[in-house]
C-alpha cells in the first residue's frame, strides 16, 4: 500500500494526485504485507485469497528467481536449501525464505573465490528446478490481481490521455532494455493499440551481455516496432578512463557523454522539422532520491518542442514484476541472475553485491576493468592501489588532482595597463578559428570593423553595436579581449562580462567533444563534430542561436569538463 501527502492542503491520500488541489503528492510511505497463509507478498492489509491480515515485510519487493536464490544457497554453504521456498527480496537488499529474514548481506561476498562459485553454480544447474518458484509466483499473481488490474488501468489511460493530440511519428520510447523501459513500452503499445511506435535505444557500449541479447530478442519478437540505437561513436571508454579518470558516483561523466548527448543528437536528427515531440520515460520516484523530485510530466529543459511524461512513475518494485509476470513478456534475462538495475555493467553506482555478480557471470571483463582502475590508481600516486580498487573507494573519487589533462581548465590572464576593461590571456593552445565559434552566443561576428593585420574581430549586437574586441593573430597563443560593452552576453557588469568570457575561454581550452553544450542548446544551435583523425569541430549555427547566452554558464565555470576535472587553484 502507498500513502501519498498533499503539501498544500496537508492530508494524506492514496492517490498520485490530491483529490482536493489535482497538484501531485509525494509519497509519503510504501508497505508490503506478507501473508503467512498463502506465503506470498500482497500489497493489501488483507489477503484477497484467504482473507487473513499480513504482516509488514517492507517498503518494497522483488522475486527472487532460481538462478539467484542457488546462488545466494552457494554463498551460505547450503546448496538448493530453499528450492521449495517462496523467496524475496525487500528493498535494503534484505532476503526472506517463507516470509523469514535470511541472515545475510552483499559485504559477505567481498573475498568469495568466484572461480569456486562459478564451479558450484554449475554443479547444481541441472537441479534447480522452477517448478516450485512457478507455483509460488501463481499465487503471487492471483493474491495481487486487482493492484495490476489498476495501476495497468491508470497507466493506460494516462497515455491515451498524453497522446490523444499527437500522431505518432511525432513520439518515441526511451528504451534501455531494462525492466522499467520495457514496462513502458509494453504500456504504450496497450494503450496506443499499435506496436508502431518507436523506440530509441540508448547504447553506451557499456551494456551487459543480457541487455545486447535482449534487445536483439525484442527486435524480433516486434517486427513492426522501429528500435534505433543512439551510439557514440567517436569515443572510446578506456581511453576518456585513461585521460579524465574513471567516473565516479560524485563525477558520472560517462552519461553526458555515452548517454544524454548521443540521445539527444539522435532525437534531433529524427525529429528535424516537427513542431513537437511526446516522449515515454521509464523512471520512477521510488528509484534514488533526487528521482522522487520528478514530474509525471512537464517540458523538457533541452529540448523546446519536448514534452516527457512518465506513465509508471509512482510504480514499486513490486508493480513493475507484478506487470511483467503477469503478462508474460520477455525481459531482460540479468534479473534473473540477481542484477536489480541493468544500466551500464561497471556504473559507480553498482552495489556490491553487482559487483560481486560480476566477478561471477562476467570475470574475464571485470578482470580487465580493474586493471583499467588498478593502472589510473597509480598514475596519481594512490599508496595501495589494489585496496583503493577493490574497496570501492574510486567509486567516491572527485576532481582531476594527479591528471595532466585537469590543467587545461585552468586560466592564465592579466589586466591591460594600457587598455580600460582589457583583459590579456595566455592560453594554452594556438588561436583557430574555432576560437571565435565561442563568441557568437554574445553577438554577431564582425570580421570585417578590425585591423585583419593585428587579427582584430568583433562582435556586435544586433543593432550593429559594439559589444567585445577580440585581438590574436591565427596560430598565436596570447588573446587580447576588450569589453565594450557591459551589456554583452545580457550582464550588467564588467565583471559579470569578464566571467562569462573567462568559461569561452575554458571551453577552447578543455573542449574534448563531450557533447554537453551541444545538449544544452534547446534551439539546437551547436554542433560538435570528430573526424576520423581526432581533430574537433565546434560550430555554431548562426541561423539557430538566439544569443540567449544559456550555453555560456550551463556548466559551472563554462565548461562540464572542468566541472569533471575540478583541482586545488592557487
Amino acid at each position: 500500500m502507498i500513502k501519498y501527502t498533499c503539501k498544500n492542503c496537508n492530508i494524506t491520500t492514496e492517490l498520485s494526485e490530491c483529490p482536493h488541489c489535482g497538484e501531485r503528492t509525494e509519497i509519503a510511505n510504501s508497505t508490503v504485507y506478507w501473508c503467512e497463509c498463502c506465503n506470498v507478498p500482497i500489497f493489501d492489509e488483507h489477503c484477497p485469497i484467504c482473507g487473513s491480515k499480513g504482516k509488514r515485510i517492507g517498503s518494497d519487493i522483488r522475486p527472487v528467481f532460481p538462478q539467484e536464490r542457488l546462488l545466494l544457497e552457494i554463498l551460505l554453504g547450503c546448496p538448493l536449501k530453499y528450492k521449495n521456498s517462496s523467496v524475496w527480496n525487500t528493498a535494503g537488499n534484505y532476503y526472506y525464505a517463507d516470509g523469514e529474514k535470511i541472515s545475510f548481506t552483499a559485504s559477505q561476498t567481498k573475498d568469495v573465490d568466484a572461480d569456486y562459485v562459478r564451479e558450484q553454480l554449475k554443479l547444481y544447474e541441472t537441479q534447480n528446478q522452477n517448478t516450485a518458484f512457478e507455483a509460488v509466483i501463481e499465487k503471487f499473481l492471483l493474491a495481487n490481481r486487482k493492484r495490476y488490474e489498476d495501476i495497468t488501468d491508470e497507466a493506460t489511460r494516462f497515455i491515451r490521455k498524453m497522446a490523444e493530440s499527437y500522431d505518432t511519428t511525432e513520439m518515441y520510447v526511451s528504451f534501455s532494455g531494462g525492466k522499467d523501459s520495457t514496462v513502458v513500452s509494453s504500456l504504450v503499445m496497450r494503450a496506443l493499440c499499435t506496436e508502431e511506435i518507436l523506440h530509441i535505444y540508448g547504447d553506451t557500449t557499456l551494456e551487459f551481455p543480457e541487455t545486447e541479447a535482449y534487445v536483439a530478442r525484442f527486435r524480433k519478437a516486434y517486427p513492426k516496432t522501429p528500435v534505433l540505437t543512439s551510439r557514440n561513436k567517436d569515443k572510446n571508454f578506456e581511453e576518456l578512463c585513461k585521460q579524465l579518470g574513471p567516473p565516479s558516483r560524485v563525477m558520472r561523466w560517462c552519461c553526458t557523454i555515452f548517454k544524454t548527448g548521443a540521445i539527444q543528437r539522435k532525437i534531433t536528427s529524427l525529429f528535424r522539422g516537427k513542431k513537437r515531440i511526446l516522449t515515454f520515460f521509464g523512471i520512477r520516484r521510488s528509484e534514488s532520491t533526487s528521482r522522487s523530485k520528478y514530474d509525471r510530466e512537464s517540458d523538457s529543459p533541452k529540448i523546446a518542442i519536448q514534452k516527457t511524461v512518465s506513465p509508471i512513475i509512482d510504480w514499486l518494485d513490486f508493480d513493475i514484476w507484478l506487470y511483467l509476470l503477469t503478462t508474460g513478456i520477455d525481459f531482460n534475462t540479468a534479473y534473473r541472475l540477481g542484477y536489480t538495475r541493468v544500466g551500464c555493467w561497471c556504473c559507480p553506482n553498482n552495489s556490491a553485491w553487482s559487483g560481486f555478480m560480476s566477478r561471477v557471470y562476467m570475470p574475464e571483463r571485470y578482470e580487465h576493468f580493474r586493471n583499467l582502475l588498478i593502472d589510473f590508481a597509480k598514475k596519481i600516486g594512490k599508496p595501495d592501489p589494489e585496496v583503493y580498487v577493490d574497496d570501492g573507494n574510486w567509486k567516491a573519487r572527485q576532481g582531476g588532482n594527479g591528471l595532466e589533462y585537469a590543467q587545461s581548465s585552468v586560466i592564465t590572464f592579466e589586466p591591460c595597463a594600457l587598455q580600460e576593461n582589457t583583459l590579456n590571456f595566455e592560453l594554452q593552445k594556438p588561436i583557430t578559428e574555432e576560437l571565435y565559434e565561442l563568441f557568437k552566443p554574445f553577438g554577431y561576428i564582425n570580421y570585417d570593423l578590425g585591423n585583419a593585420r593585428l587579427g582584430e574581430v568583433y562582435v556586435l549586437d544586433k543593432d550593429g553595436s559594439l559589444l567585445l574586441k577580440l585581438q590574436g593573430k591565427i596560430g598565436s597563443k596570447t588573446l587580447k579581449v576588450s569589453i565594450l560593452n557591459k551589456k554583452a552576453g545580457h550582464c550588467k557588469s564588467i565583471k559579470a562580462v569578464e566571467d562569462k568570457v573567462k568559461c569561452q575561454i575554458t571551453k577552447y581550452q578543455m573542449c574534448m567533444g563531450c557533447l554537453g553544450c551541444e545538449s544544452a542548446c534547446a534551439k539546437g544551435a551547436i554542433n560538435i563534430q570528430t573526424d576520423h583523425t581526432g581533430l574537433l569541430s565546434y560550430k555554431i549555427a548562426d541561423h539557430k542561436c538566439v544569443r540567449c547566452g544559456f550555453c555560456i554558464g550551463h556548466y559551472d565555470g563554462g565548461c562540464y569538463m572542468r566541472k569533471v576535472m575540478t583541482i586545488k587553484r592557487s
